[in-house]
């Protein structure tokens, strides 16, 4: 017993020292007692510090358990609430949810002035959309710590979200004492007064902030603005005009008019402004895509005349640096309006010209020259893009299978191979199947029997339902004779995807004949040939075969001849012919 208490003592010192590192944010919570001499106080340290053991160990079940014992023995320890609501919370079912929010409630409620408590209490209310409940915990949080700015962030969106207007006013003006007024501010202070219905001390609060700024000209665009929205057409023109008298391109100004304009109805100007904005090295790319799709929107509204949207895109792509995401989306227009493949291919090299590491604009020609089996031009697309987008598995893909295309077997399976090597989680389960599927053709072809169904295994893992590999890797299996009832489930899978796929049904046709299943061969060749209008001469042997081992002699020769009158050289068949017998 002695030696017991000994070690019990020793291990609670080192679980003490262990947990003053552990919980700096709960310091005012109540497990560290000085003098805690009662049966009971002892006791809740024990289970205290042993459930925070479990939960360093991930042993949530225990430390669970372990924070309930401790309530039972002492209801007011804050911090066994906390710790106990967080495993609530973190459990399915509504009933859990209330008892979360329960314990959070308490601990706040027993230490009041805890900074981590009230955080996730107030988080704890967000989540159950009790915005007023938040608030009132965000408030006292900030009254504690003014440091924290985020937390006036967090009250302006609560009041945002119980429409409470003039109280996210008075967050903003707690803001502006502290950064000053800023676009932002005002900008947000204006617009929720134009919501509580109060339009002139909205556009007083934007005037102000542009008189106290008279050298940024972008305080008396936003003053404009906010005038053109009370309908001062004439007052917010006249700012504009003086912005633009100072700042010809100011390009807030430019859209500022070029909206009057087209409120006007004045074509000829919008339009020239239009231009202007987006010849404006001062327009971002972003803001240049909006506008013209505004104008490719009003051109479709009207006819769908091209002219003029190509004459901006062509002005624009004039520029001494002009902006590869603006060609690309020329590219895509042209695409849009069906123009002819070869204008497009032009405006996707112009944009690879610009960005050589745009993987979209080099996928497309990729796609094209694969369309019209320009084997070379795949290859060469394909090999550029392995320097600017290594981690792009689509280009070896397409490059492999270029080099298949032109029989060149080795590079093919290289590319493939090269492909499998950038392989991540990330990867799409789709692409990474067909690269194992067609390396597995590949080396079963180079006699690499054992590495090609490797490969087909890993298609599987990736894709188990991919048709193709599933019937390729059942008819080799059937060929050399092995695993036969596996072979038999993977092309049975691949006919019940496809039940007209003549080379599928070939395919279960043979296992059934392999497996002796003489009269479901048959069955099965019928439906081949039934959905094969120009069967092959492999196919046509099949059903010779199938027909011979069925006791049908007379169909099996006339299928055999047939065979040999597409391959006329075949030993094989010629034996089977004379001698009117199956032969392997």
């Amino acid at each position: 017993m002695k030696k017991t208490t000994i070690t019990m003592t020793r291990r609670l010192l080192l679980l003490v020292l262990a947990a003053a590192t552990m919980l700096p944010a709960l310091a005012q919570g109540d497990s560290l007692r000085a003098g805690a001499d009662t049966l009971a106080a002892r006791r809740y340290d024990t289970y205290f510090w042993e459930a925070m053991l479990q939960r360093q160990k991930h042993h949530n079940d225990a430390a669970f358990e372990l924070l309930r014992r401790c309530i039972e023995i002492r209801p007011q320890a804050s911090e066994a609430h906390f710790f106990l609501g967080q495993y609530y919370d973190g459990m399915t079912g509504k009933e859990n949810k209330e008892k979360a929010l329960q314990c959070f409630e308490r601990a706040f409620g027993l230490s009041p002035g805890n900074a981590t408590y009230m955080e996730t209490l107030a988080q704890a209310y967000v989540e159950r959309q009790q915005f007023a409940e938040a608030t009132t915990v965000v408030e006292k949080l900030y009254e504690s710590d003014k440091s924290r700015q985020d937390l006036l962030e967090m009250l302006y969106r609560l009041y945002l979200e119980q429409r409470d207007y003039e109280k996210a006013i008075g967050v903003i003006d707690r803001m502006e004492l502290i950064d000053g007024k800023t676009e932002r501010t005002s900008l947000a202070k204006s617009s929720l007064l134009i919501q509580n219905g109060d339009k002139q001390q909205a556009i007083g609060v934007v005037k102000t902030l542009a008189e106290e700024h008279p050298s940024d000209l972008n305080y008396r665009t936003l003053y404009a603005n906010t005038l053109m929205m009370d309908d001062q057409q004439e007052l917010a023109v006249e700012v504009l005009r003086e912005v633009l008298a100072e700042e010809p391109a100011n390009y807030r100004a430019q859209v500022a008019m070029r909206t009057y304009y087209l409120m006007e109805q004045d074509t000829l100007r919008a339009d020239s402004l239009t231009r202007s904005i987006l010849l404006n090295p001062n327009t971002g790319t972003d803001d240049k895509v909006n506008l013209m799709r505004q104008e490719i929107s009003h051109s479709e509204a009207n006819g769908g005349d091209s002219t003029r949207v190509l004459s901006l895109f062509r002005d624009m792509l004039a520029l001494p640096e002009p902006d590869a995401g603006m060609a690309e989306f020329c590219a895509a227009y042209m695409n849009l309006k069906k123009m002819p493949r070869d204008t497009i291919q032009h405006m996707l090299r112009f944009v690879l010209k610009l960005a050589p590491d745009n993987a979209s604009a080099r996928l497309q020609l990729v796609q094209y020259a694969w369309e019209d089996d320009d084997n070379r031009q795949v290859v060469e697309l394909c090999r550029d893009a392995r320097q600017y987008n290594p981690e792009e598995m689509a280009f070896y893909y397409y490059q492999g299978m270029a080099y298949y295309r032109n029989e060149d077997t080795d590079r093919a399976l290289e590319a493939f191979q090269n492909g499998i090597s950038v392989i991540s989680e990330e990867s799409n389960p789709a692409i990474v199947s067909d690269f194992y599927a067609v390396m597995g053709d590949l080396l079963h072809q180079k006699g690499r029997y054992s590495e090609a169904y490797e490969a087909y295994d890993s298609c599987l893992q990736w894709k188990p339902d991919n048709i193709g590999c599933l019937n390729n890797y059942a008819y080799f299996l059937c060929l050399d004779g092995e695993q036969l009832d596996r072979a038999e489930q993977m092309s049975y899978k691949a006919i019940k995807a496809e039940p007209k796929n003549a080379t599928y049904l070939d395919t279960y046709a043979w296992i059934m004949f392999a497996q002796k299943r003489y009269a479901e061969a048959r069955i099965y060749i019928d439906q081949t040939l039934q959905n094969d209008s120009v069967p092959s001469a492999d196919l046509l042997e099949h059903a010779g075969d199938i027909y011979a081992l069925n006791g049908d002699m007379e169909s099996a020769v006339d299928f055999w001849q047939r065979a040999l009158g597409k391959k006329p050289k075949d030993k094989a068949l010629m034996r089977k012919i004379k001698r009117r017998k199956y032969q392997k």
